[in-house]
């Protein structure tokens, strides 16, 4: 087996899973768990190294005060967004505190499931996966798509928001669009529920191909 630059070993293979907020890509997601893949939820990593105690919780308030901090102590993760979405430099340091234990933690995932399943196909649940800059620890890239005006439709229905707020929201992630040529694979979410399963179907058995592949690089 060979060793990739980020240190993990096996005969795994690594997929993020990325999309546009209310673009279903937790939908995708599951139906691939169901089909027998592993996973692990970067959004989840991110408040779990946040968390009162931990370092990077104390470097945060240490950073920008106990104004951001909730009346039971744990972070106030809106008020929080909502400052360094205002504040590039404060962005940058909030990114510099908390990526690189997220990157750890997820690592330790990614090993932890290698262990118990050596070829094991990993989905990197990971929403921000290009804007981050994260390309580098996944093998491949899926993009759960949907066209700009439906996504901003099902995020205003979702959330009850209005079109300008839905508009601002997408701000902060790349349009969709963008994100297309930096895909391996591509799930077209804007159909029904049936049509994403037969390609999600699809998708796994090409993600099988993928995986053997790369297991016999390695070797």
């Amino acid at each position: 087996m060979g060793v990739r630059a980020n240190g993990i070993k096996s005969a795994h293979l690594v997929v993020g899973a990325t999309g546009g907020i209310a673009g279903g890509k937790s939908t995708v997601v599951r139906m691939l768990q169901q089909l027998g893949a592993s996973s692990v939820d970067f959004d989840l990593i991110a408040r779990q190294v946040v968390e009162p105690g931990k370092p990077a919780f104390n470097e945060i308030v240490a950073f920008f005060g106990e104004r951001i901090l909730q009346k039971d102590g744990e972070l106030d993760r809106k008020k929080l967004g909502a400052i360094v979405f205002h504040d590039e430099s404060k962005r940058k340091v909030l990114e510099a505190i908390t990526h690189p234990r997220i990157v750890a933690a997820f690592l330790d995932q990614v090993r932890r499931i290698t262990k118990e399943i050596p070829n094991a196909i990993i989905l990197a649940d990971i929403p921000l996966l290009l804007e981050a800059g994260l390309r580098h620890l996944v093998h491949k890239v899926i993009l759960v798509y949907i066209p700009r005006e439906i996504q901003i439709e099902r995020l205003m229905k979702r959330d009850g928001i209005s079109l300008e707020a839905a508009q601002n929201i997408l701000k902060a992630q790349w349009p969709i669009d963008e994100k297309l040529s930096h895909a391996d694979f591509v799930i077209h979410n804007e159909g029904t529920p049936e049509e994403t399963r037969r390609q999600v179907e699809e998708l796994w058995k090409e993600l099988k191909k993928c995986q053997k592949a790369e297991s016999g690089r390695r070797e």
